[in-house]
């Protein structure tokens, strides 16, 4: 495996005129991803596409801004399967919600962080505009999962609260936008970085603007190997074994 996008959603309607395309495309690339649900629907569907491909995975959760009637053991019963490698994308976004939502994002958040303790699987975790409360909780309830920062474009001081809880850190095609980001990326040890695309949405340059997929994440890494001064090659390697140990695949 040369490349590993920890992050997508080639489930979403987005893909339905294209997705075997999009899927060859991997395969030329020699890469895997981890296909992520945003409401039970989307993570069924993203487990039933991965089941179909050797190269694929899925994690399942509920994001932070849907209004679904919140189950937590129906998740719990897409996770049993190995298919599914992880617990999320779920978390808190204040960005776009009431604040009369956030006890209840609360509430689901620490449900999802007990599934993924209890069946031993990483947690992914959205975060807008809440890290000093997402901080507050990982520190509170200190999971004995890995967990995953998902599409991270935060700054060098939030960069190191993050890692000091042990907390692995995505980067997104955002950070090929701008350098406003390389600190981060610096401060950041390849050992704890993810890269993904979070496809379809948030394509890097040179693609910003189009459709993201799953094969774009090279232009992350290559970013990644500018900043930190490393051939891409090296980058995909240690972002690939980080994968591979993260969600045992």
């Amino acid at each position: 495996m040369k490349l590993f996008d920890a992050h997508c959603h080639l489930q979403f309607p987005q893909y339905k005129a294209d997705l075997p395309e999009v899927l060859e495309r991997m395969r030329e690339r020699e890469m895997g991803a981890v296909i992520i649900g945003t409401d039970f629907e989307t993570s069924k569907a993203g487990l039933e596409l991965a089941k179909k491909h050797d190269f694929l995975w899925a994690s399942v959760g509920l994001h932070p801004n849907d209004s679904e009637d919140f189950d937590i053991s129906k998740y719990e019963t897409l996770a049993a399967d190995p298919k599914v490698v992880a617990v999320g994308e779920c978390g808190l976004d204040y960005f776009r919600s009431k604040p009369e939502t956030k006890d209840a994002q609360k509430e689901r958040f620490l449900a999802h962080i007990a599934l993924a303790q209890k069946i031993h699987k990483p947690l992914i975790i959205h975060c807008r505009d809440a890290h000093e409360d997402i901080l507050a909780i990982l520190a509170e309830q200190k999971p004995s999962v890995p967990v995953v920062i998902h599409f991270f474009t935060g700054s060098g001081e939030l960069t190191q609260q993050y890692l000091s809880l042990g907390c692995f850190l995505s980067f997104p095609g955002p950070v090929t936008y701008t350098g406003m980001y390389d600190e981060s990326i610096r401060l950041c040890p390849v050992e704890k970085m993810l890269i993904e695309t979070d496809a379809p949405f948030a394509a890097p340059v040179p693609h910003r603007g189009t459709r993201n997929e799953p094969a774009y994440v090279r232009e992350v890494a290559v970013k990644i190997g500018l900043v930190k001064g490393i051939p891409v090659e090296a980058v995909a390697q240690h972002t690939v074994a980080t994968s591979r140990k993260l969600f045992g695949v």
